[in-house]
């Protein structure tokens, strides 16, 4: 049935299937079911990058699974240099193995391990203002694009303007800042919810840079219309960062 809808069909239809499934979770309030729900979302990313890498290992799916395991006792985007230890140590210790294992621990798992520290330290509202801050972004970007857009932001997405860009930090941050009112004073609303949209913006990049690099043009195909799912998440891997640390800086 999906397949004799349009692209832009099938990503509303996936959207809003995907955000009535984040309004589901929140509403249950539940810290389990966010890091069970975030958890599906990290593996499923894990093993798209594990890809895009062009890396195989069955023990690092296994690492991954304890590692988000171990994030649901101590949620901390800090869990990511236990691995790196474990890792470091490994290749000092065996010589053997691609050092390139790492990456997918870097991107996305350490980026989905600020996410879930962000909703375990500041909460439902933090997570909506992250989910405000990418989503406009994203979107203002591509309808600003159509109307406006001139000027090539970058060789790795030539899809993107420059002026679509602009348009959706501008548009991200107007809203932004009123979501994160709940959570800070204006001004500290208005700068985090700004460096959050730009951030956003690169993180999407970067997963093009990753698939213009990989010769594929989806992370996958599991979410019609949208592709994989680092297709949908990338620009939180990024944002999600920048904003937790803001939080701890300005606050």
């Amino acid at each position: 049935m999906l397949n004799n809808l349009t692209s832009f069909q099938q990503r509303t239809l996936t959207g809003l299937a995907l955000i009535s499934l984040v309004m589901f979770v929140s509403w249950t309030g539940s810290f389990f079911m966010m890091w069970l729900f975030l958890g599906t979302f990290c593996l499923f990313s894990f093993h798209e990058a594990m890809q895009l890498f062009k890396v195989s290992s069955s023990s690092a799916y296994l690492w991954a699974t304890l590692l988000w395991i171990m994030a649901y006792f101590y949620p901390s985007a800090n869990l990511f240099f236990l691995i790196a230890i474990i890792f470091a140590s490994s290749l000092a210790y065996f010589h053997n193995f691609d050092k390139r294992l790492i990456l997918p621990f870097l991107y996305p798992f350490s980026g989905m391990l600020f996410v879930l520290a962000l909703y375990a330290q500041y909460g439902l509202k933090a997570l909506l203002w992250l989910l405000v801050c990418v989503a406009i972004t994203d979107i203002g970007a591509y309808f600003t694009g159509k109307a406006i857009g001139k000027t090539k932001f970058s060789d790795t997405s030539p899809n993107k303007t420059l002026e679509g860009v602009f348009g959706g930090i501008i548009l991200a941050t107007l809203l932004g800042t009123y979501i994160g009112m709940f959570t800070a004073p204006f001004w500290t609303a208005f700068i985090v919810t700004f460096i959050t949209a730009i951030a956003s913006v690169f993180g999407d990049l970067f997963e093009s840079y990753l698939k213009r690099e990989a010769g594929v043009k989806d992370s996958g195909n599991i979410l019609p219309g949208h592709g994989g799912i680092l297709d949908r998440i990338d620009g939180y891997l990024f944002a999600a960062p920048i904003l937790f640390i803001a939080l701890h800086t300005f606050l």
